[in-house]
């Protein structure tokens, strides 16, 4: 599989440690930075890494910020970009069995190195189950972005 790393200053150090994993997994990895812990901001990473899904240059992204949060409220921006937070194994699976996550949010700082390698050896390893339950449930989630857009706090006219 095709594989996106991207990351701010504070998930530089994780993200170190998490290439040479994925491609021991035999995974292709294209690291979108930063390559530093210079100060660096969340979005900007997001971006890089929505960009790569979106055109099909990868198949999944990993983001990485200091707690994670930020990562994935600006990753979820992006139309097509279904990122999650998943801390635990349980979590980066169920991500993509039930709700087709394609981008695996991790807080450096929250998460040591040996979870972080489950976790993504969870979320690399699971595959969308294309239940009638969860292609509704993807549906709903579409048309909300439709009604209101990301980010938005009030109803598109017209949706």
């Amino acid at each position: 599989m095709r594989i996106a790393i991207a990351s701010d200053h504070g998930g530089f150090p994780l993200k170190q440690e998490l290439v040479p994993f994925i491609r021991s997994l035999g995974h292709t990895v294209q690291d979108l930075g930063v390559h530093s812990q210079e100060p660096s901001d969340y979005p900007d990473a997001a971006e890089k890494l929505g960009l790569a899904i979106r055109s099909g240059e990868v198949d999944r992204g990993l983001l990485l910020c200091g707690s994670g949060i930020g990562a994935v409220m600006a990753a979820n921006r992006m139309e097509g970009i279904r990122a999650g937070v998943g801390h635990d194994c349980y979590s980066a699976r169920q991500g993509v069995e039930h709700d087709d996550m394609n981008v695996l949010a991790l807080g450096a700082r929250v998460i040591g190195i040996e979870l972080a390698r489950d976790a993504v050896k969870a979320f690399l390893a699971a595959r969308f189950v294309p239940e009638e339950r969860y292609r509704r449930r993807l549906g709903k989630m579409e048309d909300l972005g439709k009604r209101y857009g990301p980010g938005s706090w009030e109803k598109k006219e017209g949706a």
